[in-house]
């Protein structure tokens, strides 16, 4: 590649939820309280919105109740905890057979008369996950540089969705390519299929990219901007997180690193006069796992 040109890592691991998910959080609870009221706020979350929801929470004093795995890392839990929301967990295993996590949800909801935030299918959250893409597109407008590439990992789709249409306003020749686990590549069968496939038990080490299928507010503006998606193995990710650790001090949880796994893995013609962004979607892993994953 040439020298003008670079690449970017833009890494939102240093929010005070350790993710991404704090910003699409933020927004959703600003823009809902006149309709939250004096209600309280259920959501479910492999734990990221968790900790970002509980943080907006925290900001807008508002009573949060979420939802998680039982095998969440301790971290995300910790840092739920730390924002002051209630946690009740599910076993993801029977999830795939018997839809526990939702069921569990609306009947908090229903309970305690709760309005429910979705973690990714919302308008508000896939705007406020737009805001970091608007930084890049800003900062680099600002010293006359261009865009040619944009990776971003996909799940529910809801960062990605934001991303997307912050890029392409901006850089309308970008390529915007799409990051999944190869267990969990429900977004790139969607494309091939021309319609949402929803998987039936998404596995990887990538804890946060695990949805089911993509939402239904995401998928239009997916299918309109972003064009392909890589599906990576856990092998590459994990590979992709030493890396970062070794050459940059940068430490990741495997849904963060697996989009410098797509970069690396050279399936992109990176042809082009732009440089080169990768979002880092969060750095909430535990630090046993980290050592693991890494081969410390």
């Amino acid at each position: 590649m040439p020298p003008t040109r670079r690449v970017w890592l833009k890494d939102y691991g240093w929010t005070p939820a350790g993710s991404f998910k704090l910003l699409g959080a933020l927004n959703w609870m600003a823009n809902s309280l006149d309709r939250i009221g004096d209600r309280p706020v259920a959501a479910h979350s492999s734990g990221s919105f968790a900790s970002g929801i509980a943080f907006a929470g925290m900001r807008y004093q508002k009573r949060v109740i979420v939802v998680m795995p039982e095998t969440a890392p301790r971290i995300k839990f910790e840092r739920t905890r730390s924002f002051a929301a209630e946690i009740c967990t599910y076993d993801i295993a029977r999830d795939h057979e018997t839809g526990e996590r939702d069921r569990i949800t609306r009947e908090i909801a229903e309970q305690e008369q709760a309005v429910q935030a979705s973690p990714y299918d919302d308008p508000f959250v896939i705007a406020g996950n737009g805001v970091g893409a608007l930084e890049v597109v800003q900062d680099l407008q600002r010293t006359g540089r261009g865009v040619s590439h944009f990776y971003c990992p996909i799940s529910g789709g809801g960062l990605m969705a934001g991303q997307a249409l912050a890029i392409a306003d901006g850089f309308p020749a970008a390529q915007i390519i799409g990051v999944e686990p190869a267990g969990a590549d429900d977004f790139r069968q969607s494309l091939a299929a021309g319609s949402i496939v929803r998987l039936a038990k998404p596995t990887s080490i990538c804890d946060g990219l695990l949805s089911y299928d993509v939402g239904h507010h995401n998928w239009p503006i997916l299918q309109q901007l972003v064009r392909q998606s890589l599906a990576i193995p856990d092998t590459a990710t994990q590979q992709a997180m030493k890396w970062l650790y070794d050459q940059h001090g940068l430490r990741t949880e495997p849904s963060g690193a697996i989009t410098v796994a797509g970069l690396l893995g050279g399936q992109i013609d990176l042809t082009g006069d732009g440089d080169i962004v990768v979002v880092i979607s969060g750095r909430n892993v535990d630090e046993s796992e980290f050592r693991r994953f890494v081969g410390d």
